[in-house]
C-alpha cells in the first residue's frame, strides 16, 4: 500500500498544474544511474530526485537569463 501512495502522490501533483520539464529527462537519467549503483530499488528514487534537481537548476538559469535581458 505504501508503494502505491509513493507513486500516486507525485503523479497527482504533476497532473494538477502544467510543468515545464526542461532538464528533467537529463537529470532523471543521471539520477537513475546513480541510484542503480547505490542499491537495489534506488534507481526510481534517484530518477525522481535527479529530475527535481535538474529542473530547479534550469529554472534558476532561466530566471537569471530573463533578469539579464
Amino acid at each position: 500500500m505504501r508503494y502505491v501512495s509513493l507513486v500516486a502522490l507525485p503523479l497527482l501533483m504533476v497532473s494538477a498544474s502544467p510543468v515545464l520539464a526542461k532538464g528533467c529527462i537529463r537529470g532523471a537519467a543521471a539520477g537513475a544511474v546513480g541510484g542503480h549503483f547505490v542499491g537495489k530499488g534506488h534507481a526510481v528514487m534517484g530518477a525522481m530526485a535527479g529530475c527535481a534537481v535538474a529542473h530547479h537548476h534550469y529554472s534558476k538559469k532561466a530566471k537569471k537569463a530573463a533578469a539579464a535581458q
